[in-house]
């Protein structure tokens, strides 16, 4: 801590009140209003949630944490380069909105692997991808958890193990008393605060060095600010190429193809709501992501002429906005304490919304097969959900604590999310745009993928990489450029006896400046030197190629599949290919989740309609199809044996008959 422990006592008091509230508050509806009564309520928060606060946790969602810590360090030290990668998130949802989302919306699925199985009739490729996005997640959560307690113990001196545990226990609180509703209430809450915070640090910015012009032309001429740098070298660390194209394909995978957002769409009503929401989103990640950048830029234009950690005064770059708040906010007391409180909770919101989707992937492409658990009623379920979400919770904390116990795991694990990225949202683009795909050249490309990049990624950790860090300087230095009370950190017993802290949820944020070597490099060190920000690329790419030829040398009669299931374009485009036709089959376990009623007379709300078309079909399984009239157990797209011929394209004479 750089101020005492009374200098601070109303901001451990505003920290414990901030979390107590952003924790009731969620879960007040539990108790008092209306409960999750089915599995549907649980995990989409049926009629529940409003445009407003969906888009709030979606924009909360697609920046994390790194956008309170990570951005603003990065530009103080490293400058704009980074900032680009908006480019590819702005580009990324209206492909997600057009490709991704007219497929899963018409399938009525509660897991979004579970449209893997019925594509591909394969439960290896489905399990392969739901196993990859349950790894990455486990470790994507770990260190999400683990970062905010860093900066807490740095700051306001809470040991990290006490923010774990209740990081961790109130995660598994909301798992089993909220659903997504409390979660998306606790994103909302979250992201409010922390706008609030972030236009107060640019206001004092401002303030202190006198003029809002003053906080873009400082960095500009210091050389922080610089765009549009193609320098065609894939080595480079970002620039505006590697910054877009790895974003663009980073983003794709995580909007399309990742349980926690897809669980997001498919809680509204209508396919129009889906697509208003995602593209009104566009500006409001727009408005938050430069947001976090202008925090920086003010934070820079203040320390421009003396550097807290080059002074001694921080330890890592990730401090230096936790150090800004601390000392320029030294005379309001409890704003620091704001401040903290909204890390913690964008991690424990996080983790909630995260582990809710954990639970239900699990619970819908691994456990729900198991034969002990055919049958079971809908509320059996959504305990057993609740469970898995409880268990889930723990192994966070866990590895929540490796990540502080090994030094290593942090940089491994950021890379491991990088490298899963690709293969995952090259077998959903398999499985939509590639008609001739089948579930032998998916599992192939998935496993090629998969060994190729890790293999990149695990190389590149043996291959030393120059890391430039922008010049600062101290030479402005007075007594009077940090507050009062504001004294170098020194080494309490508590630091003493904390275990080894991770530097940042992003490995590239805290890297120290190498020597330039001036050496030839051979294979294979030529590819481990590739960015880390193509690795997504790479992974799509492989991915898509080894499965179409993998597919086209085992075709068989057997790959036949619902034509629902690809592409309206792509379908469309397969028949204007010259051989023979494709073979479609129909399958019952498709029922379109907005189509209207029969009963148009009916005085039910659209809403209610909804609810109990998912109650009746207990979301996709152990259900009765109204289209084909056929019993159909489990969601195993396997064709069953139908009343009727199954169904070909038009031109086929045995389904004109």
């Amino acid at each position: 801590m750089a101020r005492s422990f009374m200098d601070l006592i109303w901001d451990y008091a505003v920290f414990v009140v901030f979390i107590i509230f952003s924790t009731l508050y969620p879960l007040w509806g539990r108790f008092f209003g209306k409960k999750e009564k089915t599995k549907a309520d649980y995990v989409f928060g049926l009629g529940t949630i409003s445009m407003g606060a969906m888009m709030l946790s979606i924009a909360r969602g697609t920046l994390g944490v790194r956008s309170v810590l990570g951005y603003p360090s990065e530009l103080f030290y490293r400058g704009s380069a980074m900032w680009e990668t908006l480019y590819g998130m702005v580009t990324a949802y209206p492909l997600v909105c057009f490709i991704f989302i007219p497929v899963y919306f018409n399938l009525g699925v509660t897991s979004v692997y579970q449209y893997l199985d019925l594509r591909f009739n394969s439960r290896l490729v489905r399990c392969l991808a739901s196993g990859t996005y349950i790894v990455r997640s486990l470790l994507n959560l770990g260190v999400t958890v683990y970062t905010p307690t860093v900066a807490m113990n740095t700051v306001i001196g809470i040991p990290y193990w006490a923010s774990l545990i209740g990081i961790s226990a109130i995660s598994i609180g909301f798992n089993l008393l909220g659903g997504l509703k409390a979660a998306i209430t606790a994103d909302v809450i979250q992201s409010v605060t922390m706008i609030l915070i972030s236009v107060g640090i640019i206001i004092q910015s401002m303030i202190t060095v006198g003029g809002f012009d003053k906080i873009f032309t400082i960095p500009a001429n210091d050389g922080r600010l610089n765009f549009f740098n193609f320098t065609g070298d894939a080595t480079v660390r970002v620039d505006t190429t590697s910054a877009w194209l790895g974003q663009l394909f980073m983003s794709l995978s995580i909007f399309g193809c990742q349980q926690n957002f897809v669980q997001r769409y498919l809680s509204m009503s209508t396919f129009k709501e889906v697509r208003r929401t995602l593209m009104s989103n566009i500006p409001v990640v727009i408005a938050l992501f430069c947001l976090a950048w202008i925090v920086g830029m003010g934070v820079y234009s203040v320390y421009a002429v003396c550097d807290p950690m080059k002074a001694g005064y921080t330890n890592k770059m990730d401090e230096i906005l936790p150090f800004f708040v601390e000392d320029k906010f030294a005379y309001l007391p409890g704003v620091l304490g704001i401040f903290m409180a909204s890390l913690f909770n964008g991690a424990l919101s996080l983790n909630v919304s995260n582990i809710n989707s954990l639970a239900t992937v699990t619970w819908e492409d691994f456990l729900s097969h198991l034969p002990r658990y055919k049958g079971i009623s809908d509320k059996q379920q959504l305990n057993v959900i609740k469970f898995i979400g409880s268990i889930y919770g723990v192994i966070v904390m866990g590895v929540g604590f490796s990540v502080g116990l090994l030094s290593g795991v942090i940089e491994s694990s950021m890379l491991m999310t990088s490298a899963t990225s690709g293969p995952l949202l090259g077998v959903f683009l398999l499985a939509m745009l590639v008609p001739i795909a089948n579930w032998k050249g998916a599992a192939c490309g998935m496993i090629v993928s998969h060994i190729l990049t890790l293999w990149i990624t695990f190389g590149s950790l043996t291959v030393s990489k120059e890391v430039i860090l922008l010049p600062t300087t101290v030479e402005g230095c007075t007594n009077d450029t940090f507050s009062s009370g504001i004294t170098k950190p020194t080494k309490s017993w508590l630091l003493a006896n904390t275990p080894l802290e991770v530097e940042s949820e992003f490995p590239y944020f805290d890297t120290t400046t190498h020597s330039p070597v001036e050496e030839t490099i051979g294979f294979p060190e030529n590819i481990y030197s590739v960015s880390y920000m193509y690795y997504s690329l790479i992974g799509t790419f492989l991915t898509v190629v080894v499965g179409a030829l993998v597919s086209v040398l085992t075709a068989h009669a057997d790959d036949a599949y619902d034509c629902q299931l690809l592409h309206p374009i792509a379908y469309y485009c397969s028949k204007l290919f010259p051989g023979k036709e494709r073979r479609y089959i129909s399958n019952p376990d498709i029922r379109p989740k907005d189509v209207e009623s029969a009963d148009s007379g009916s005085k039910k709300s659209p809403q209610k309609k909804k609810i109990e078309e998912l109650e009746r079909d207990n979301l996709g399984f152990d259900t009765v199809s109204e289209q084909s009239g056929v019993t159909v157990v489990s969601v195993d797209p396997i064709p069953p044996k139908l009343d009727r011929p199954e169904v070909y394209r038009k031109h086929d004479p045995e389904a004109d008959r």
